[in-house]
């Protein structure tokens, strides 16, 4: 069954899942599947836990407990989040052990209401790092305009960040800077360069669910030729950014004193589209240093009938830019699909965290003792 997750490994794609629960960590699922399914990390985000805790197991001792307590809701939140990441951290701490600290990591993500807010996100990052307390934790920052000089800070401060919400290859770059400079500063005070990583979250499936939504609404032959190419040319260009960057002066200064490469990472690799096959965004962003974090779905696809043939980027660059061209030329504007899936991106965290709590205000509601 895991052939084609071990070839995957084996070509440099580190393999990470993108959803966490408290019973996938006390049911060993999730042990089962670092053994067995060459799984190394593990990605969370507001949607993920807002299904995990509303309607999952084993968050009902924990949640009466905090009513007891009467913490607050957005206190509650943090201290069950923190445990499942703290939780799922440790079960990874051999894989992190086995690579140095380059796999075996955990992502928790900060309060997504904070994303246009510099200093309340870097407090937010200090504080969840403080929370959890695992080296293998990586704090996620959107890549939102105030998101940047954030993550200079954090990782100025020695904690490790996977930047979230990138989809435009000019943020990319802004985002690749923002911790190029970070990695200066913390340089600078005098920390362990080494120690510290981070991945650049590059979405996937929603710029082909955008762009091909505009594509049908064209409806010509030319347009519907176009359709789910889109997403693939957008992260290839992405992955040759990403070795300009890591092979300039300025990175290799950084690298001489132990700092790492900020590894790409494939994010929203779940197919929208049933016309596509369901393992395209794993096939076919095969390149060396990179993550790709999975819904289970598509791990499973993956192993069953994924079709790993060695490197599917490098050399692609050229294509790729020729099929943005194509669809930029049909007035499908470029700058607009990117904004626009930023911009959705944080209003669709926001509102999972805003649904998650409420229900969990309403837990702590139910479970609240009753005076005496």
């Amino acid at each position: 069954m895991t052939d084609a997750l071990k070839r995957l490994s084996d070509e440099g794609v580190a393999i990470w899942l993108d959803d966490l629960s408290r019973k996938r960590i006390t049911s060993g699922n999730l042990a089962e599947l670092i053994d067995q399914s060459h799984v190394v990390g593990v990605t969370t985000n507001p949607a993920i836990f807002q299904k995990a805790i509303s309607g999952g197991e084993g968050y009902e001792q924990q949640l009466t407990d905090l009513a007891t307590r009467k913490v607050t809701v957005d206190e509650a939140l943090r201290m069950i989040t923190t445990a499942d990441v703290r939780d799922a951290a440790d079960i990874l701490r051999p894989v992190y052990d086995r690579t140095d600290g380059q796999d075996g990591r955990v992502s928790i993500e900060v309060d997504p209401r904070l994303a246009h807010q510099t200093a309340a996100t870097i407090a937010e990052a200090k504080q969840l790092a403080w929370l959890v307390d695992r080296p293998n934790t990586l704090i996620k920052i959107p890549a939102t305009k105030a998101g940047l000089p954030a993550i200079t800070e954090v990782i100025g401060k020695g904690i490790s960040v996977n930047v979230t919400l990138i989809f435009s290859l000019e943020r990319y770059r802004e985002v690749m800077d923002a911790y190029l400079a970070g990695l200066e500063k913390a340089k600078a005070a005098g920390l362990d360069l080494s120690l510290i990583h981070s991945v650049a979250s590059f979405f996937v499936s929603r710029v082909d669910s955008e762009i091909d939504k505009r594509l049908d609404a064209i409806g010509t032959d030319e347009a519907k030729a176009l359709k789910g190419k889109a997403a693939l040319a957008n992260a290839r260009l992405a992955y040759e950014a990403y070795e300009e960057v890591f092979s300039s002066d300025r990175w290799t200064a950084l690298e001489r004193v132990g700092a790492n490469k900020q590894r790409a990472l494939w994010a929203s690799t779940g197919v929208k589209d049933p016309a596509y096959k369901d393992t395209l965004y794993v096939d076919d962003l095969v390149a060396p240093n990179t993550v790709n974090t999975m819904p289970e779905a598509t791990l499973e696809a993956t192993a069953d009938h994924g079709q790993i043939t060695g490197d599917t980027v490098r050399g692609t660059y050229e294509q790729a830019r020729a099929e943005l061209d194509a669809v930029a030329k049909l007035g499908i504007s470029y700058d607009d699909v990117v904004q626009l899936l930023e911009d959705e991106g944080v209003e669709k965290f926001e509102a999972s965290w805003n649904d998650l709590l409420k229900s969990t205000e309403a837990e702590l509601e139910r479970l609240a003792p009753t005076e005496a």
